[in-house]
Formats: structure tokens, sequence, C-alpha cells
């Protein structure tokens, strides 16, 4: 394995890393209910999974039955 020829700073590895930033994720609104989730997952609303505006799972039927 190569090992370094000298130290690398923690100022000269710190400006390196600068470029890695937290991004804020997108969030989207559901048309459904309003409800604001991130995008491209599905979310749960009152007892029902819904994943680009249909219900997936639906928890109270499936109790139901």
């Amino acid at each position: 394995m190569p090992h370094p020829k000298h130290k690398i700073s923690k100022a000269r590895r710190d400006k390196r890393r600068t470029h890695y930033k937290a991004e804020a994720p997108t969030l989207s609104v559901d048309a459904l209910n309003s409800e604001t989730h991130l995008r491209h997952r599905a979310h749960w609303s009152e007892d029902k999974m819904i994943y680009r505006g249909k219900v997936v799972v639906d928890k109270s039927s499936a109790a139901s039955e």
C-alpha cells in the first residue's frame, strides 16, 4: 500500500472537503390530501400507503377482513 510522503495538514484536508454540502430534500404536496412528503417515496396517510397519487396499501380494509 502506498504511504504519503508528507503529512496533509488539517487546513488542506478541510479545504478539499468544503464542496461536500448537505442538500435539503425535495418535498412534494400530495394531491389527495395536500400532505407534504418526500419525492419518490411512498408515505402513510390515514392508514393508507400512497405512492404517486395512488393508494398502494390500505391497512383499514386489511384489518377488517
